[in-house]
């Protein structure tokens, strides 16, 4: 697979060819889902639920998600390194905001940010395009508006909550973003959005009208159980590998049948007959 570019994401769009992200947080995944072909992987804002255990993802830090971009990058050879921009990274000022995500791709090595939000943002990414960062968007279900949205909840069901996604969606087109990240949002809507647009958008619960699909990996692979929501579709059951391989172990570990001798290191007979 040749290495994927902003540029990549457009062709694929224009040649109706679907768009493959998924979330990683740490090398060894990222490079797994590199080496099978994934086209684009997402340091989400998600890893504060799932590898941090908050309760949500306002809790995480610039500094959380340029730790574990540093370690999907070291991991991926052509995937596309998206960072997510945490709560208030990108509220504050321009100025802030082009600060940190200039950090993601220069100390991170990620080749994009991705921010939540409309036209209330419009200066940020801007911005950030104007300084020659490559921005993904992301409407519908923003998480870290949760407490204004009153909780987790599809977007864009009213007509003149639609009509706003649809101009917003146009909105970040203009201002240069690459790709969008349409989330909760009713596949109807999604799809006309992803009509109006000749930039993809990357779907999450937003139907396959969307030109690509992201989800979480640890939700994709069954390992996060805390929650999971309508749109995963569990490709793996690893929770239930994991805690029987776990149970296996510790069995093991007390019974004496691990480690066996093909699991240990040999020493000199001689040297050995000196020891005691």
């Amino acid at each position: 697979m040749k290495k994927i570019t902003t540029q990549s994401f457009l062709k694929m769009k224009k040649n109706n060819e679907k768009i493959t992200m998924l979330t990683a947080y740490d090398y060894s995944t990222a490079k797994l889902i590199d080496e099978a072909g994934i086209e684009s992987i997402l340091v989400g804002d998600s890893l504060g639920m799932t590898i941090l255990g908050y309760d949500d993802t306002l809790k995480v830090t610039v500094e959380d998600i340029l730790h574990h971009t540093k370690a999907v990058k070291r991991g991926t050879k052509n995937a596309f390194v998206i960072a997510d921009m945490p709560f208030l990274s990108y509220h504050i000022s321009i100025e802030e905001t082009i600060r940190n995500a200039g950090r993601f791709i220069q100390e991170g090595g990620a080749q994009a940010v991705k921010l939540e939000g409309g036209s209330e943002i419009s200066d940020k990414i801007e911005a950030l395009i104007n300084a020659q960062i490559p921005v993904c968007g992301h409407l519908g279900l923003t998480p870290q508006s949760v407490n204004m949205m009153g909780g987790f909840k599809v977007q864009g069901k009213s007509e003149e909550a639609a009509k706003k996604m649809i101009d917003d969606a146009l909105l970040l087109q203009e201002l240069g973003v690459f790709a969008i990240v349409l989330e909760c949002v009713p596949a109807k809507l999604a799809t006309i959005v992803s009509e109006k647009l000749d930039i993809p958008t990357i779907g999450i619960g937003a139907g396959n009208g969307c030109d690509g699909q992201v989800l979480v990996i640890q939700d994709m692979l069954g390992m996060y159980s805390d929650f999971t929501p309508k749109f995963v579709k569990k490709y793996a059951t690893l929770n239930v590998d994991i805690e029987n391989a776990t149970k296996d172990f510790i069995k093991e570990v007390k019974d004496m049948s691990f480690p066996e001798e093909k699991h240990t290191f040999k020493i000199d007979e001689e040297v050995l007959s000196k020891l005691y």
